[in-house]
């Protein structure tokens, strides 16, 4: 099953997440447009909700050995793993090439030091103070947290079913409100962790899951996408009226299940935004390579020339790395991601189902 308003959910949170990063590099005036687009952080949230229901809905039923868990997580691990290394690597020789030319105001120092931490997917685990880097790939770390970590969701549904999940998320959730309120999370509080992000994605990817069980025996006939929409209106309404953050939590699930729910019940009911999902399928590419034309476009060409010239409009000028962003993202899901995937993983077996990443984060 294909969920189209997830995908084109994801894509409008990729772009926003895009938007928000370029907007650091221009002029003051942009801080206001920064501090709005941080309200929507919970967005993040939504990723790894998407990615657990997408898991759990397609895997659960599936994992009875241990040799069924190690090609499910190799699998994921080669969705996931070689963008990451290979714009990590990017960055890399971009340290190296600061440090050859002793540019002091490049942290290549700090580069160098977290270098093993991202390659090993630790950087969301609490093991490094900041993200550097190649930033945005925290969320890559949470993910495979959260993959190391299914095999509780799937004990949970087989002792107690979608009660014993539930318990799961609720015993989980208490530790976390816990632990923010002793101060360990750097950021304050579990829903803005970014260093320390594996903890806070795999309660969402718990979530995720839950709403997949929910969904799944779920009676209610609803056809029309409309609803789910609406809730996430509302969500999103939430967010920018820096509602705590449950309740901006509370109704992005409700959105997501009844999404789902439409989507499963009437699979014709979306088919109008059929059109646009070459595009919106690139979600995770855009989040992961967007970084790199922010380096070139903004922290390059525009920070150490355009700006001093004042002959070009920062906003009309972002426009440019954001297509080509787009562009690059949809290439490199349709071809070079699968090829990647497939040197790490092998061939796909015969009736393996293909299941969407979520930069999530």
């Amino acid at each position: 099953m294909y969920f189209k308003v997830f995908d084109c959910w994801r894509f409008a949170a990729a772009l926003l997440v895009m938007i928000y990063h370029f907007l650091f590099w221009g002029p003051a005036e942009t801080k206001a447009g920064i501090d709005f687009l941080y309200r929507l952080l919970p967005l993040l949230d939504m990723f790894f909700m998407i990615s657990g229901f997408f898991i759990t809905s397609r895997y659960a039923s599936r994992l009875e050995t241990l040799s069924d868990y190690g090609s499910f997580f190799r699998r994921r691990v080669a969705r996931l793993y070689p963008l990451h290394v290979l714009t990590t690597m990017f960055f890399v020789a971009v340290a190296l090439f600061a440090f050859a030319n002793g540019a002091q105001n490049y942290p290549w120092r700090s580069d160098f030091e977290l270098l093993p931490y991202a390659l090993f997917g630790l950087h969301a685990l609490g093991f490094t103070d900041t993200l550097g880097l190649n930033y945005v790939t925290w969320s890559v770390s949470a993910e495979f947290f959260s993959y190391a970590m299914f095999p509780l969701i799937v004990l949970a549904l087989r002792w107690r079913g979608t009660a014993g999940l539930a318990a799961l998320v609720a015993v989980y959730l208490t530790g976390l409100e816990i632990a923010s309120s002793h101060g360990v999370f750097p950021s304050g509080h579990w829903t803005t962790a970014d260093t320390m992000g594996a903890y806070r994605a795999f309660a969402d990817f718990m979530i995720g899951g839950l709403l997949a069980r929910l969904v799944a025996r779920s009676s209610l006939a609803l056809t029309s996408p409309l609803p789910g929409i609406a809730f996430m209106a509302c969500a999103v309404i939430a967010m920018m009226a820096l509602a705590p953050w449950y309740v901006s939590f509370g109704l992005i699930i409700v959105s997501l299940y009844l999404s789902a729910l439409a989507e499963t019940r009437a699979p014709d009911s979306t088919r109008a935004i059929a059109f646009v999902l070459p595009v919106t399928a690139a979600s995770f590419s855009i989040y992961i390579w967007h970084p790199v034309f922010e380096f070139f476009f903004l922290r390059v060409l525009w920070d150490r020339w355009l700006a001093e010239t004042g002959s070009v409009n920062f906003y009309a000028f972002m426009i440019l790395p954001m297509i080509l962003t787009i562009l690059v993202g949809v290439l490199s899901v349709r071809f070079l991601e699968p090829r990647l995937a497939h040197l790490v993983a092998g061939p796909r077996p015969a009736g393996t189902p293909r299941t969407g990443a979520v930069p999530t984060t």
